[in-house]
């Protein structure tokens, strides 16, 4: 079976993310690459249903951007680290997918502000906490998520997975 070929739109609305992680559009690549190849491999997913061009929009933004999103869609008056929207309910995929001729799987929008204070509370370098956010926004747009303990349970373990593919350290393991 052939492995999908996800593009991915990247914007970046903050100028903090490329200077000081320059290589941040090479790296959003590598993650989205490496997250879509281990679920595609390791997961009974729509994945590998998917026979049209398909692609995922990623915002690096600020605290305030976020902030507004959170409040607007989630009730939530104040910034997160990473906000996803999945753009197709995966337990409708079939439905959805013969209807376009592009699959957009959602978009994911990240908090600089945030990203880096948690990077500093949780003493792992920026690149790294951006990839774990990034895996862990693109999980919920392939419809993980971490509302009950069992899911929690599954989408930690493919974000630790994802990770040791990367060469990060466990983000959920106590120092």
């Amino acid at each position: 079976m052939k492995m999908i070929d996800v593009s991915l739109n990247l914007s970046i609305d903050d100028d903090r993310w490329i200077h000081t992680l320059p290589n941040v559009s090479a790296l959003a690549e590598k993650i989205k690459d490496t997250t879509f190849a281990y679920v595609y491999a390791n997961e009974k997913t729509v994945l590998q249903t998917l026979n049209k061009h398909t692609f995922v929009n990623v915002c690096l933004s600020d605290d305030a951007n976020v902030q507004q999103l959170n409040r607007d869609f989630r009730g939530f008056d104040k910034p997160t680290n990473v906000l996803s929207f999945a753009n197709i309910d995966f337990a409708d995929f079939s439905n959805a997918d013969a209807c376009f001729e592009e699959t957009d799987l959602g978009n994911i929008i990240l908090a600089y502000e945030t990203m880096e204070a948690e990077a500093k509370i949780q003493q792992v370098t920026l690149a790294a906490h951006f990839s774990h956010l990034l895996v862990h926004g693109f999980l919920h747009i392939l419809g993980y998520d971490h509302m009950v303990e069992q899911e929690t349970e599954q989408m930690e373990n493919l974000e630790v997975e994802i990770l040791n593919k990367l060469n990060i350290a466990n983000p959920y393991e106590e120092n």
